[in-house]
């Protein structure tokens, strides 16, 4: 079983800059595929971004070269650094785990977080 923990979602204006981390325990993060995921009010929840177990990783078109997915194996804790926030970055940002699958539907993760809320005014 893996128990994930989100922290450091806000308010920020648009261009600000906020991180996310997910502190996973359970299973050590190089036996396990990592990703965020973000959902905006009224929408489905959408792919952001995945780390593997060799830390390779992977974004969605819309926020390359703005976010930057991490992982600090010593805290069992990955990071999603958000730049350059635009307004439609907005919504909730689930942190997700699958000891097996690599992917981009979220229906390929078996573990997830609660969730933190993202805001970002114009």
């Amino acid at each position: 079983q893996v128990q994930l923990v989100e922290s450091g979602g806000g308010l920020v204006q648009a261009g600000g800059s906020l991180r996310l981390s997910c502190a996973a325990s359970g299973r050590t993060l190089s036996n396990l595929v990592m990703a965020w995921f973000r959902q905006a009010p009224g929408k489905e929840r959408e792919f952001v971004a995945y780390i593997t177990w060799g830390a390779t990783t992977y974004y969605t078109d819309s926020v390359k070269g703005r976010f930057t997915i991490s992982r600090d194996t010593a805290k069992n804790t990955v990071y999603l650094q958000m730049n350059s926030l635009k307004p439609e970055d907005t919504g909730v940002y689930y942190c997700a785990a699958d000891v097996r699958r690599v992917g981009v539907l979220s229906n390929q993760y078996d573990y997830w977080g609660q969730g933190a809320q993202v805001t970002v005014s114009s």
